[in-house]
């Protein structure tokens, strides 16, 4: 089980690895990872419109971010995280099979998704199945449920290459034995429960997303607000 103050510091870390957006680049990032979620490439027209921004602003951010890989079309077909390409780490949501980069990925981009998803991956020394459930508040059904995730703490900015320096020593495991096994030939990992890696995702994402996360929540209370009488009429 990890510290507080382990967990703390990986978050810190975390956040500060990612770029720093203000209010529209944290919409465009969501808008991504959400067009994305549902199976296919996505474009700079259809981004602006479920988006509500800009065309030219969209293209321009776009391409100013690093992690962001297209096709011939020069449609995103990766982000951040989350891909269409088939990745070790497998994840459905509402029936679509989309992957994720590496093992943390699933576990801040789902709450981001606001539904809930099924990972699949594989421990990397055993070959050993691991599935678990991601739900904006927090994993379920983790199989085998020992299972544990690897992570190496980021000492500057992600760039391009955030796949090979980063993602490449992101696992789950199947058990801590697997896990330390691993670990004693990569120096600086640590290992954390699945659990503790979700608290570091929730930890993450305020920080990294934390405009538009608190938008979206006070919409939703408005909204439920704005229901209360009506359904106390029905009720």
């Amino acid at each position: 089980m990890a510290t507080n103050s382990q967990i703390q510091h990986l978050i810190e870390a975390l956040a500060s690895a990612m770029p720093d957006l203000d209010e529209n680049e944290q919409l465009l990032a969501v808008t991504i990872y959400r067009a994305l979620a549902e199976g296919s490439p996505v474009d700079v027209p259809q981004l602006a419109s479920r988006s509500g921004l800009d065309a030219a602003f969209v293209q321009q951010t776009i391409e100013s971010w690093p992690g962001v890989f297209r096709d011939e079309q020069d449609r995103i077909v990766g982000f951040w995280g989350l891909a269409l390409p088939e990745m070790p780490h497998r994840l459905q949501v509402d029936g679509v099979g989309i992957h994720t980069w590496c093992a943390y990925d699933p576990l801040f981009i789902v709450p981001l998704l606001g539904r809930s998803g099924r990972v699949e991956s594989k421990d990397p020394v055993t070959g050993e199945r691991i599935a678990l459930t991601v739900t904006p508040d927090g994993v379920e059904d983790i199989s085998p449920p020992g299972a544990v995730v690897s992570f190496l703490t980021p000492d500057e900015p992600w760039g391009q290459d955030v796949i090979q320096t980063f993602c490449h020593f992101v696992h789950f495991f199947a058990s801590r034995s697997s896990g330390d096994q691993w670990a004693e030939k990569h120096p600086g990992i640590g290992l954390f429960s699945v659990e503790d890696a979700f608290e570091i995702g929730r930890g993450t994402n305020p920080l990294t997303f934390g405009d538009v996360l608190r938008l979206a929540e006070n919409r939703e209370t408005r909204n439920n607000r704005s229901h209360t009488p009506h359904e106390a009429v029905n009720a």
